[in-house]
């Protein structure tokens, strides 16, 4: 059935745009991933705002199928695909793109509206390059604000229904993105143009065709490597930088969100913080990723946290050679609490954040393997429960040509066990074997507060007992976490061990740690003791030895 083409902005018109814009996106994916320059050459623009995208289509379609009977409202619809960009945003580009989306919601649901018409759909252009902009901190110009503005800019002068509106905005963002090549000399020196401008004209584009019905025409974009960049033109900002990319969503108030924008900004750089009302997604470069999550801690609540290690030899040469070069080895990581993350983080491996109750998904663990941009990577996935998905995680890579072992580490302690004698410049299966090895010979155990009177394997608990597992399985029921973590010990050291690893996490009594290394120190000779904080992590205490 042909599409019947629309003269103003509604909640259909909504759905519409998600479903173009991805699927448009995701046939541009690998060409704006190649053109990946700026501002680090980690070639996933294109891949990081097919999935921010992809998280706001979702929460639009969710929107729908709550409604049973007709379509959800048109402020409804829009404020699900602001919030879905948000929670979901990935990467630099992703999280701008989420307060685009943010922006032009907060204009478009002023008061009680069914639809808009031309007039709100030009003040929603502008708002939301304003509100892009005010998010970066340092903007630059030749890059996906410079496009937006000029998409703005476009519509400002455009008289009309939507229709004309957003046709006037694509075209004044297309013409803004084949200049961008002279305005930053970095996608000049590498013929190409900005890949977040070229992404935002993708979802421009679908735009036009969601309001009029008419599909705009596929075009590529080329730049000229070396030619008419302007004298003035901003280096790369990225020559010599961080090597660590650090995102989070953050619960906190607009008071906590100014003084951790300075904090950060004085850590890293590429630092975009967007969002609003008591949620924030954060976005930020830096060399410390353990303080720029100690910053969001200290500003709020912290949680999916994300930490990826850039190569050195893409961040140290600027980047300026697009596709980016895959490094040989990886290690990706799933780890329970922002603690741990920084130690994996410190150690090279990338990491995902699992937050108690919402694993990752295997598009997640997918991504993140992608994100690690190695020819072999090593995969642990640090929960029993996650063994299949990382599993199908790891098929969709290998289809991409990546060699990728799965080593079933059932907690995050057989995961350090597994990194600590982890050798790139091994051959690949002799490292695979010596992480196996390592992480199989590390017995695990948490210590978890029981939330309701249930059957164990070491017999009844009732709500607000600690219960200890070992391996897997309930060993101790006991009154106290301390008391519980000493008769877990006690028994697992009874097989002989060398060194007992303790992350502690947020939950946990102050002294429980000092308490257990005293008792390993007084009752175990020649066993190490070694703790780790592990931040807010699902179980209170996590105990390993080997």
């Amino acid at each position: 059935m042909a599409q019947v083409p629309q003269t103003f902005l509604d909640a259909l018109a909504v759905r519409t745009w998600c479903g173009l814009a991805l699927r448009s996106l995701g046939r541009a994916r690998e060409e704006i991933d190649a053109i990946n320059v700026y501002p680090v050459a980690d070639g996933d623009t294109g891949t990081n705002l097919y999935l921010t995208l992809e998280s706001a289509t979702a929460a639009v379609e969710a929107v729908f199928a709550g409604h049973e009977e007709g379509d959800p409202s048109f402020a409804d619809a829009l404020r699900a695909m602001a919030h879905g960009a948000l929670i979901g945003a990935r990467g630099n580009s992703g999280t701008i793109l989420a307060q685009l989306l943010r922006g032009m919601s907060l204009a478009l649901t002023e008061g009680d509206v069914s639809h808009v018409d031309g007039t709100a759909l030009r003040r929603a252009l502008r708002r939301a390059a304003d509100a892009a902009r005010e998010a970066v901190a340092h903007p630059v110009e030749g890059t996906v604000l410079t496009v937006a503005s000029a998409a703005a800019d476009a519509a400002d002068g455009a008289e009309g229904d939507c229709g004309t509106v957003v046709a006037a905005a694509y075209e004044g963002a297309r013409a803004a993105l084949a200049a961008t090549p002279r305005q930053l000399a970095v996608l000049g020196r590498a013929g190409v143009v900005d890949a977040g401008g070229r992404g935002l004209v993708t979802v421009l584009a679908s735009l036009v065709e969601a309001v009029t019905g008419e599909a705009v025409p596929e075009r590529t974009y080329e730049g000229s490597a070396g030619a008419d960049v302007c004298p003035d033109a901003p280096e790369h900002a990225g020559e010599g930088g961080p090597a660590y990319e650090v995102i989070y969503l953050l619960e906190a108030d607009d008071a906590a969100v100014a003084r951790l924008r300075e904090r950060l900004d004085a850590l890293g750089d590429s630092l975009v913080v967007v969002g609003g009302d008591g949620l924030w997604n954060v976005h930020v470069h830096v060399d410390d990723a353990g303080a720029a999550v100690e910053a969001g801690v200290e500003a709020g609540r912290p949680y999916r946290i994300r930490i990826t290690h850039f190569a050195l030899d893409d961040v140290h040469t600027g980047g300026e050679r697009p596709p980016r070069e895959p490094v040989q080895r990886a290690v990706v990581a799933v780890v329970p609490g922002e603690g741990l993350a920084g130690l994996y983080a410190e150690a090279g491996a990338t990491t995902v954040l699992a937050r108690p109750g919402e694993p990752p998904a295997s598009g997640e663990l997918a991504q993140a393997l992608r994100r690690a941009h190695a020819r072999e990577v090593v995969l642990l996935p640090n929960d029993a429960e996650l063994r299949h998905t990382a599993a199908a995680a790891a098929e969709q890579v290998r289809a991409e040509g990546v060699r990728i072992a799965l080593i079933p580490t059932r907690s995050a302690v057989q995961g350090i066990a597994a990194l600590a004698v982890h050798e790139p410049e091994r051959r690949f299966d002799e490292d695979v074997v010596q992480m196996t090895s390592a992480a199989g010979a590390t017995r695990y155990a948490e210590l978890l507060v029981a939330e309701h009177r249930s059957w164990t394997t070491a017999g009844i608990c009732q709500a607000g007992d600690v219960l200890g597992l070992i391996d897997g399985d309930v060993a101790v029921i006991g009154p106290d976490l301390t008391g519980t973590a000493e008769t877990v010990l006690d028994r697992m050291l009874q097989a002989g061990g060398e060194l007992v690893t303790l992350v502690v996490g947020d939950d946990a009594p102050e002294a429980v740690a000092d308490r257990l290394e005293a008792r390993v120190r007084e009752s175990y000779l020649a066993v190490d003791t070694v703790v780790y904080r592990g931040g807010r992590q699902g179980a209170p205490l996590l105990i390993g030895v080997e």
